[in-house]
């Protein structure tokens, strides 16, 4: 028997919770992707090591709704979500944070970063926050956002702690003051490249001393 297929013999052999361990380790969803494809038993292996993960960020990936969606619903007890624009451009739309808010982990989830993602808007957000009780922090920066994501995440996250709004030149001083009335934990707010006036900003020091205003570069 050859080398090769000896190897691949020993491989056949480990339990799926030791396959899933090994996949856990695994960075690259493509690698993923192609060992779900070699059997049923791998196919298992890498699902399990999904649903075990906390952390799951597609920076650098190029990923749409389907992909993204397939992925996070396999990640039962994800707390921390990252789906930024790549270089590669991330294709997520609203149809796709839609989808991603019917997943198990979204109540769990303590973190989210949407940043720079400009094919989403206040549908997408709205959904998506709505059905989160943990979150802590929030990266929307760079989006189309408008202040009804504002008075959504008002209503939904009363647990927030920092948020950022980086060039959201949409949102207004009334979603912000909603933010700062509801999130009675908020502890950071960027607010750089909002059209949001000076005397809006310092109106909200006063009113939230401890609060971090975060308004330059």
């Amino acid at each position: 028997m050859s080398d090769h297929i000896m190897v691949e013999a020993e491989i056949d052999r480990l339990p799926i919770d030791l396959l899933a361990h090994i996949f856990v380790l695994f960075d690259s969803f493509t690698d993923l992707a192609q060992a779900s494809r070699v059997c049923k038993k791998w196919k298992q292996g890498v699902m399990e090591s999904l649903a075990q993960r906390q952390n799951l960020s597609f920076a650098g990936w190029k990923m749409d709704d389907d992909s993204t969606t397939r992925l996070v619903c396999h990640a039962y007890n994800l707390t921390k979500l990252d789906i930024p624009r790549s270089r590669w451009s991330c294709q997520i739309t609203d149809a796709g944070l839609i989808r991603i808010s019917l997943a198990k982990c979204v109540s769990n989830l303590t973190s989210i970063s949407l940043w720079g993602l400009t094919g989403i808007t206040d549908e997408g957000v709205v959904q998506l926050v709505s059905r989160t009780r943990s979150l802590q922090h929030l990266n929307v920066g760079g989006t189309f956002i408008t202040d009804e994501s504002l008075f959504s995440i008002a209503r939904s996250c009363p647990n927030l702690e920092t948020i950022v709004l980086w060039s959201c030149r949409h949102v207004t001083e009334s979603g912000l003051f909603a933010l700062v009335d509801k999130c009675l934990k908020l502890k950071s707010m960027n607010v750089w490249g909002t059209r949001v006036p000076e005397d809006c900003l310092n109106n909200l020091r006063i009113i939230s001393p401890a609060l971090q205003l975060k308004d330059q570069n």
